[in-house]
């Protein structure tokens, strides 16, 4: 029995997904959640072997949460079901550790094939997705994977703020914020500082504007 922590804001779209999957054998909906926060707690109630997450949510992402669920649950597997088909949304899913993208328009049986591929170790994309894996970087690659931590550093830059700001934000030394950056750069390939400044401000605009929920503004790394 494949157990599935379900993660959307909508409860019409829960229901729906829900009811696809509990028609199966071997599928079972363990959980839902409304958004990370929730979803973060409840996997360590229930255990779940997959979680199944939309990307647009209030207050952090579905990527936000494939971040978190890497670092503080790496046995959990991530499928994001999203409406999105933006080339971006993927190729960041993947980089944090999604396993697999599937359409919320795709066919029921679409689904429950990515659930089951998912849970013995693979990835699945819908068939539409796949020119825009093949051109990204594998999910486990390091220089592509931001953890939570990069992820709130790149987003406090997008902000503009300075170093000895995210010094402050972080509770760490300046230098400390200058090897973050630099380290940065070379994970994601990115050459010039005005280029990384643009390529904080796109990460930032794809999460809405929220870095991740373990290290909200205030918090310590």
């Amino acid at each position: 029995m494949i157990r599935i922590l379900l993660v959307d804001d909508h409860p019409f779209v829960r229901d729906g997904v829900s009811m696809r999957l509990q028609a199966t054998d071997h599928i079972r909906v363990a959980g839902e959640a409304a958004g990370v926060s929730e979803a973060l707690h409840l996997a360590r109630e229930l255990s779940p072997d997959i979680v199944l997450t939309d990307i647009r949510m209030p207050q952090a992402s579905g990527i936000d949460l494939a971040a978190l669920f890497r670092e503080q649950f790496p046995l959990v597997r991530v499928l994001v079901l999203s409406m999105h088909e933006d080339p971006e949304y993927v190729r960041r899913a993947v980089a944090l550790g999604a396993r697999g993208y599937v359409l919320k328009d795709a066919p029921a049986q679409q689904l429950i094939e990515a659930i089951d591929a998912v849970h013995a170790g693979g990835h699945y994309f819908s068939p539409g997705l796949l020119p825009v894996i093949e051109a990204t970087p594998a999910a486990d690659s390091p220089h592509r994977a931001l953890t939570p931590r990069e992820a709130s550093v790149l987003q406090w830059i997008s902000e503009g703020r300075s170093n000895k700001e995210i010094a402050a934000l972080m509770g760490t030394s300046v230098r400390t914020v200058e090897t973050h950056r630099l380290h940065l750069r070379r994970k994601l390939r990115i050459d010039g500082h005005a280029a990384f400044i643009k390529y904080a401000v796109d990460y930032a605009d794809l999460l809405g504007g929220q870095a991740p929920p373990a290290l909200q503004e205030g918090g310590r790394c």
